[in-house]
């Protein structure tokens, strides 16, 4: 492995640690190590890479901050598994330093982000769903439903719906997009502005949304999920409540 160009600070000064974490990373994709794998020990590395175990040790350390590997204290470090922590965590800490109702904002943004994704991902699941997918969906939105009409919320339900619905796509990302910003909306939903709650209305978006699936209209799933997100968006500025 050809090690690369040391990397400097602004100051001018080497960054081993951060060298070594770049030189790891290249012998994690030169290996094709897949999550899960073992990652060659720190004794390994050090020889491969020329530097010292302290060095090893804090790229490692470096490496687990950014996902990339999983240190297990007495099991050894592994290649990370896919992860949007660090994105969730930066959102929320960002949004929270960006000025005025920041909370607001971010959540407004990732409505922003969660409306195209959704409203293009749903029109393709709508053309592919088969009988075992409505059924787990009729499943949640039933749950959904019944919790309305006791008063009750249902955010696991809500998100379970979300998830399974994007699961014939085989795309990981789209689910881990999908968890990330439940997460970073259930963060900030405390300071958002409070309002009373709907359960009805909300669980009326997704029952129509599972319509327009079962008789495979994309288009109309497309304008279901839009309403739903314009809905939310109105529920975060607090003028309507939703989900």
């Amino acid at each position: 492995m050809t090690k690369g160009p040391a990397t400097t600070s602004s100051d001018g000064k080497r960054r081993p640690h951060y060298d070594a974490q770049e030189q790891i990373k290249d012998i994690l994709i030169e290996r094709r190590l897949e999550p899960g794998s073992l990652v060659p020990t720190e004794a390994e590395l050090m020889a491969e890479l020329g530097v010292s175990r302290t060095s090893v040790r804090e790229a490692l350390k470096g490496l687990q901050a950014r996902g990339i590997v999983s240190i297990e204290h007495g099991r050894g470090t592994f290649v990370g598994r896919p992860t949007m922590d660090p994105l969730v965590d930066g959102l929320v800490f960002h949004g929270r330093l960006s000025g005025h109702r920041p909370d607001l904002a971010t959540a407004s943004e990732l409505v922003d982000v969660r409306e195209v994704l959704e409203t293009t991902l749903v029109q393709r699941v709508a053309l592919m769903a088969d009988e075992e997918l409505i059924a787990r969906l009729e499943e949640s939105v039933s749950r959904m439903e019944a919790s309305a009409r006791s008063g009750a919320a249902f955010d696991e339900d809500d998100r379970r719906f979300h998830e399974q619905l994007y699961a014939p796509l085989h795309n990981h990302l789209v689910i881990q997009l999908v968890r990330a910003f439940w997460d970073v909306l259930e963060a900030v939903r405390p300071q958002l502005p409070s309002g009373l709650s709907d359960p009805a209305t909300d669980a009326h978006h997704h029952r129509v949304i599972l319509d327009r699936i079962k008789v495979r209209d994309a288009h109309g799933a497309a304008d279901a999920m839009r309403e739903h997100f314009r809905s939310t968006h109105l529920w975060i500025q607090g003028q309507l409540p939703s989900s």
